[in-house]
């Protein structure tokens, strides 16, 4: 029997969007280790990986339409196809409902949940047939509806992500191609910046494992469920959570 690695994407190519946070990339990275021609976007222009190579680093608002969709023509047009589709996307609020104004809850579920809505649709048609993948990132908020470390407009923005992957799954499944999600608890990244010592000690505390994700274990989740290991898998979500959220 042939023996794979985890992620073999030799002659391939990735669209990574929030590729300058701690899981973007160590997602970009992970496709770049596997062989894959990686664009990589985000709005932080300064974060972004650096373009070279195998590397095409986009500045761009993954909640804009136009510009999520030339970045999609922009792989097409340098690299010749288009293989897999990441949304790693994510930006939270912390506070009660009562504290968050119309604004805030508009703008973290257009970053958390539009962004991986405009993706979809602009990479949908140049995704390769069959064996194409998109995989979504999602939130423990998303299934245990979170709490005011994280906010209420984030939980229900990665419910949301959680949803939009089952409903992708199932309508793009004729096409052969799969759509995923990773749904991380606490990782190791700026993220957590915002945390107080005591937070973080507190939040530490309550996961069975004690321990947060680093970003790399998340990317590792996502390039299987890229793999020709996942090659039966659809709508599904994968939880990185340290235990966190029990399924």
């Amino acid at each position: 029997m042939k023996r794979l690695s985890l992620l073999d994407a030799n002659g391939r190519v990735a669209l990574v969007t929030g590729a300058a946070g701690g899981i973007g990339r160590a997602t970009v990275g992970l496709f770049k280790a596997a062989g894959a021609k990686v664009v990589a976007f985000d709005r932080d222009r300064a974060r972004l990986p650096a373009s070279g190579g195998p590397v095409l680093a986009l500045a761009g608002d993954a909640t804009d339409e136009h510009a999520v969709r030339k970045a999609v023509e922009a792989a097409v047009a340098r690299f010749g196809r288009l293989d897999y589709a990441v949304s790693a996307v994510g930006c939270a609020v912390s506070g009660k409902l009562d504290g968050i104004t119309l604004a805030q809850w508009k703008q973290i579920i257009d970053i958390n949940l539009t962004s991986a809505f405009v993706l979809a649709r602009e990479c949908h048609a140049h995704l390769t047939r069959p064996a194409g993948a998109m995989v979504l990132l999602a939130s423990t908020n998303g299934r245990n509806g979170g709490g005011p470390l994280s906010g209420a407009a984030y939980a229900v923005a990665k419910a949301g992500v959680i949803n939009l992957c089952r409903y992708l799954a199932k309508e793009w499944a004729p096409e052969g191609l799969r759509v995923n999600s990773v749904m991380p608890g606490p990782v190791a990244t700026p993220m957590l910046d915002r945390f107080s010592a005591k937070q973080h000690a507190r939040l530490k505390a309550s996961m069975p494992l004690k321990h947060f994700a680093e970003a790399g274990e998340i990317a590792a989740a996502i390039g299987y469920l890229c793999s020709e290991h996942a090659v039966t898998m659809t709508g599904a979500c994968i939880n990185v959570s340290g235990g966190l959220v029990l399924d």
